[in-house]
């Protein structure tokens, strides 16, 4: 069983192929933005549709308050591809085959079968700050998502 990364611990590492075919690595972030990473089951399901859009329909307040917001499911690039173009998804979708960031993170799957659905928010530095898990009430992860990077300090200029 993998460790289960808790609020104030270090975000792990790790490089991923987004839906546009490009590897986004986590770390690329620090000192920069904040991280917005939430787990999802599906695409294309109804509570993950539904969780997604809430994400499109706030991105501009997430970017605007210094923050990168990733998704993460075990759905291939072509599945994130299709998925972001139907709905018009602003964020960049992160294709984890084998479930391997997942485990990094020790995120729970429900029931033992459906991949769980958690947000961790991430500081400039590469520090969990928060984390919400709730498999039903996927649109609730955008809300509170928001309020904690909107509490986050602002980034300085250099």
């Amino acid at each position: 069983m993998a460790m289960r990364i808790k609020v104030g611990d270090k975000a792990p590492d790790f490089t991923l192929r987004s839906q546009t075919g490009e590897d986004v690595t986590l770390s690329s972030f620090r000192g920069k933005k904040a991280v917005v990473l939430f787990f999802y089951p599906k695409d294309d399901t109804p509570g993950c549709t539904a969780e997604a859009c809430d994400f499109r329909d706030s991105h501009a307040r997430f970017t605007g308050s210094g923050a990168e917001v990733l998704g993460v499911s075990s759905d291939s690039v072509e599945s994130h591809e299709r998925f972001a173009g139907k709905h018009n998804l602003p964020m960049k979708l992160l294709s984890d085959p084998r479930g391997e960031v997942r485990a990094l993170y020790g995120v729970k799957s429900t029931l033992g079968i459906m991949p769980g659905r958690s947000t961790y928010i991430i500081d400039r530095e590469g520090v969990v700050r928060y984390l919400f898990e709730s498999q039903l009430r996927a649109r609730e992860h955008v809300k509170r998502a928001l309020e904690i990077i909107q509490s986050l300090p602002a980034a300085t200029a250099p």
